[in-house]
């Protein structure tokens, strides 16, 4: 029996440092099938009430803390298996009891050791646990201000998108608001931040897979949302305006659909890697002419008809749609157009363009 103890013990410790590194350490992706295990038991139930909920308000409501309970929820997972892990390794090299050898690793492991058995054989164990605590729990407390410092940057650029593209932001309102303020010609500032803004999600998404839940304050904005109607204006940008300087809107079209081909990698979702451009798209035609009727109401400048840009913009969307839209599903992100369906029905949020209330010029 005390064989059995040993292994089940060693097993623990060692598989449960094993996920501390992996979600914590290592700067790289990396899967810890604990982490995961634990984060989806905390989102289940969760998800079950959102589910329930009509609305993205409610919904959002419902969702916000899962995020970061999950994170107390693993820590406090890691603790209870390291405890249950000494104390099978306790029982297996000394004659107490399980009970006795629980209470003994409890004790190094979250006190100053006020339960000691003062037995030779258990020494090592006790330091060991008495230094795994403070570790992790070290570990975990540098572990938050990067997560939330990660997550501060990449709010800033959601938080900035919807004065440019209304909440929640849509590819096609991009162009139109753009156009509206004569401000077409500087876009490519807009593309070149979020070519940089891809690049840093991409990196800590996978590497703090946790952030991928984590809401934005308010129902209305989503990170995936507003990456999805970025790499809409940029294919909008290159189908109707061929003659126009491109190097900017391609990074940021290519970064975009990296960063959420990265993320589908983390989380093991499969897809296309060189999708031919004439794929079918869940995007229809008659959805398409209502972003480019929306771009013409505010004066965007196309040098080509809906019909010849059409072939160019699937040939492009079909890169990332399926993706952008299957993680929509998953975090059950805000309803914005050209997002797809969400786990439950709920009603699409369109953006709705200011009204211009310049005085007229006088000639």
């Amino acid at each position: 029996m005390r064989a059995v103890f040993g292994v089940v013990g060693a097993v623990l410790v060692l598989g449960i440092f094993s996920s501390v590194l992996r979600t914590l350490v290592i700067p790289r992706p990396t899967r810890s099938s604990f982490t995961r295990l634990v984060q989806r038991s905390v989102h289940w139930p969760f998800q079950r009430v959102a589910d329930l909920m009509h609305g993205a308000e409610a919904k959002d409501r419902v969702l916000a803390p899962v995020a970061p309970l999950s994170i107390v929820v693993t820590l406090m997972g890691w603790l209870l298996c390291f405890m249950a892990g000494y104390g099978f390794l306790e029982a297996a090299v000394s004659g107490l009891g399980l009970r006795d050898s629980l209470i003994e690793s409890g004790s190094s492991l979250f006190t100053l050791g006020f339960a000691t058995s003062n037995r030779a054989s258990l020494n090592a164990i006790d330091f060991c646990a008495a230094a795994t605590g403070p570790i992790v729990i070290g570990l975990q407390i540098g572990y938050l201000p990067t997560l939330y410092a990660a997550y501060q940057r990449r709010e800033t650029e959601v938080t900035l998108l919807g004065a440019r593209a209304g909440n929640p932001p849509w590819g096609p309102e991009i162009l139109a608001r753009y156009a509206q303020v004569e401000l077409v010609s500087s876009i490519g500032e807009l593309f070149r931040n979020w070519e940089r803004w891809s690049a840093e999600v991409g990196e800590s998404h996978t590497t703090y897979p946790v952030l991928i839940h984590f809401r934005s304050p308010k129902a209305t904005r989503n990170w995936l949302i507003a990456l999805l109607a970025v790499m809409d204006a940029a294919a909008l940008r290159l189908a109707f305006n061929p003659s126009q300087p491109q190097s900017d809107v391609r990074m940021a079209l290519r970064a975009g659909f990296v960063c959420l081909r990265d993320i589908a990698d983390t989380l093991g979702i499969a897809y296309d890697p060189d999708p031919h451009p004439d794929s079918p798209l869940a995007l229809g035609y008659e959805d398409f002419l209502a972003g480019v009727a929306r771009m013409r109401e505010q004066g965007y400048p196309a040098e080509r008809t809906p019909e010849e840009a059409w072939p160019h913009f699937r040939g492009w969307r079909v890169n990332y749609e399926a993706l952008a839209q299957r993680l929509a599903r998953d975090i059950d992100a805000v309803p914005a157009p050209w997002s797809g369906v969400r786990r439950t029905p709920v009603a699409i949020r369109t953006p709705v363009t200011p009204i211009d209330r310049r005085p007229p010029q006088v000639t």
